[in-house]
């Protein structure tokens, strides 16, 4: 079979593959990215390593650490946090960038550790960033990030992939975030949920670098795993001015320079032209015009034009982040603030992506320009676009901003609202007192008809050929139970396991067993029986990350869970617990249809299931079903018990295998 982009950048980065195994999506694999990048959640994973009993950090040129979401927190408590990880750093010679540098997405792009057809993964949601590169950057878990400081490598099941076709050039005054916004807007029904985004088509080579990091970056709030763009001409002018500073500031053993870039570039790495995708999405970004998101949701967009009339009030407004804290975007606010004031009752809030960025702004002027209208700096780093620091939010406030996220609370209170904006949007309702535009830019013509604009083609990858899957010594051939049914899409972790136990400590197992469900239905506890396989519907374990949520239900005794998708997140939870989870969406279809009717929340269904892992079935009554089989690498994960304890184990064996080729 033909391989997409991003089943030939796993299939790099994959270890312990036969030889004659070609990677494609649904596949469990071993991984062995060639960075993975931390933040301040470095405190919270070295306890994790500590724990697998790894005597050092395995590769130290693999791991990242940047300090950059609670930078303007000078509390004893946090200062101290960040010596320590700066200590762990030294110790285990580790690259470190402290508070003050930049965002860590920035930092792996500027410093070279993100480059093209390379696999880098990062313990932050917004890792998705490295796309721009043509890198496929993912998102892992706290677990993972141990797993791979102790070992080099972790787990992924590789995803679905989607085909962005891109046409067209955007119009003067649109910019990439306008094109985010438009795509998250326009297909919000699921449509990239937990895949991978391929953009392609002529329209890419339009797209200068920090357009594509926008849109790679945002690709997570449109529910993607990835965002990876071909490596073009783009991308290798980028590069060799990035190799150019490296040089330029006398760096000892440059992480880029000219030749390297060369070879990176010109190796040809792309999608198969018959390469299959599960669907393919069309775009004319000469359709596009500025789109303001919100209020609240990011999927609820809105023409510029349109609401500009509503005379909407903000009092705060924000250009920063790592979607828009980059130089061209300070450029942008700048022109449209250039000797003019940010309105009375308004403040504006700025910070760079990286102090580099910064550096840059001040130089060209764009950063005195802001300064004089009136805006107000904050330290390179993530900040109030998180909820940490100066100007946050407070009740009954509306801010703009040019970040990535505006759910409720996130930049302050609940009680106020938040709207997604270009940075030129922003700068223009900082000056007016209002969600405005500047004045003949970018949306010339008038409103345009997205959906006419736009279109999406379904796409099934060609079936593979069914082969029995090999179990593994330890690991059950079959799983039989009663089908609990809980008729919830959208699950969420709250409902699964709730905030009055997440932050517990020191509950026991059956305790959490207890709690397990109750906040989504309180009678849960007194249905469910030891045994049963709950049946979930789509995005099951969506929301928070609290990996109790699949823990509670294997200590309820729940064999495993079924369900048409899954949260990412809390799948890698479940197999970093070990705990087995599978997708069928054909089952849970046929369930939600024979329980339409019902009121239940959990219901007993009556029918019993063989989960047969060998022919990756499920066979209930006369109906069988097929999943996407569990390879060696999950296996071993349930057997196990867990990732932590697999790394215990491989520690454990890699070091009797040492002591025995070292005794005489």
């Amino acid at each position: 079979m033909s391989q997409s982009l991003v089943e030939k950048i796993v299939q790099r980065y994959a270890v312990d593959l036969a030889e004659d195994r070609e990677v494609h999506a649904g596949d469990f694999v071993t991984i062995r990215p060639k960075h993975v990048m931390t933040h301040d959640n470095t405190a919270a994973v070295i306890p994790k390593f500590r724990s697998t009993g790894a005597p050092g950090v395995r590769h130290p040129g693999q791991p990242v650490f940047c300090l950059d979401h609670d930078i303007q927190n000078r509390s004893d408590a946090n200062l101290r946090k960040y010596r320590e990880i700066e200590a762990f750093a030294r110790d285990n010679g580790v690259s470190f960038f402290g508070a003050g540098r930049g965002i860590g997405h920035q930092i792996m792009v500027e410093e070279g550790f993100a480059v093209p057809g390379s696999l880098v993964v990062g313990s932050d949601s917004h890792s998705n960033f490295y796309g721009a590169l043509g890198a496929l950057g993912t998102p892992v878990v706290r677990t993972d990030a141990a797993a791979i400081w102790a070992t080099g490598q972790t787990w992924w099941q590789v995803p679905d992939v989607v085909k962005v076709e891109l046409t067209g050039k955007l119009r003067p005054g649109v910019t990439g975030k306008d094109v985010i916004i438009t795509l998250i807007g326009t297909f919000n029904d699921d449509e990239v949920l937990n895949c991978c985004v391929e953009f392609t088509g002529p329209g890419v080579a339009s797209l200068s670098m920090e357009q594509r990091m926008t849109l790679s970056n945002m690709t997570t709030e449109w529910g993607a795993l990835a965002g990876v763009f071909p490596i073009d001409e783009v991308t290798r002018s980028y590069l060799q001015a990035r190799a150019d500073v490296m040089a330029g500031r006398g760096d000892e053993a440059p992480r880029l320079s000219r030749e390297s870039i060369e070879t990176l570039t010109a190796a040809g790495l792309a999608a198969d032209a018959d390469a299959g995708y599960v669907r393919v999405i069309h775009l004319d970004l000469g359709a596009v015009t500025p789109h303001v998101a919100g209020p609240d949701e990011v999927k609820r967009i809105v023409p510029l034009s349109r609401i500009e009339k509503e005379g909407i009030a903000i009092q705060k407004a924000f250009l920063l982040s790592c979607v828009n804290g980059r130089l061209g975007d300070f450029a942008e606010a700048a022109e449209v603030l250039k000797d003019r004031k940010v309105s009375v009752g308004v403040e504006l809030y700025i910070a760079a992506a990286s102090s580099e960025v910064e550096e840059e702004a001040t130089r060209l002027g764009y950063w005195q320009t802001l300064l004089d209208a009136g805006a107000r700096a904050l330290p390179a780093g993530c900040g109030p676009c998180i909820g940490l620091g100066e100007g946050l939010l407070q009740d009954g406030e509306t801010g703009i901003s040019a970040t990535n996220r505006n759910f409720k609370g996130r930049m302050g209170s609940r009680e106020a609202h938040v709207y997604l904006a270009s940075p030129a949007v922003v700068a223009a309702s900082a000056v007016a007192g209002r969600i405005a535009g500047v004045a003949g830019v970018g949306d010339q013509g008038g409103e345009t008809d997205l959906k006419s604009a736009s279109r999406i083609v379904e796409s099934p990858v060609p079936a593979r050929e069914s082969l029995e899957t090999e179990i593994l010594d330890g690991f059950p051939e079959r799983i039989e139970g009663e089908l609990l049914y809980v008729p919830k899409d959208n699950m969420n972790t709250d409902g699964i396991y709730g905030k009055d136990v997440t932050y517990k400590e020191g509950l026991t197992r059956d305790e959490m067993a207890a709690a397990a469900m109750l906040n989504y239905d309180p009678r849960f506890q007194e249905i469910a029986r030891e045994g049963d396989i709950l049946v979930g519907g789509l995005n099951f374990g969506s929301g928070s990350s609290r990996e109790q949520a699949a823990t509670c239900l294997a200590y309820r005794g729940l064999r495993m869970v079924v369900a048409g998708s899954y949260s990412q997140t809390y799948k890698r939870n479940a197999f970093n617990n070990g705990y087995v989870v599978i997708e069928c969406p054909e089952l849970v279809a046929d369930l939600k249809t024979r329980f339409a009717g019902s009121a239940d929340l959990t219901i007993r269904t009556g029918s019993r299931a063989v989960i047969d892992f060998r022919q990756a079935t499920i066979r209930t009554g006369d109906h069988l079903y097929s999943f996407a089989p569990l390879g060696e690498v999950a296996q071993q994960l349930v057997i196990f018990g867990g990732l932590e304890a697999l790394v215990r184990h491989q520690l454990a064996a890699a070091a009797t295998s040492v002591a025995d080729s070292t005794t005489p």
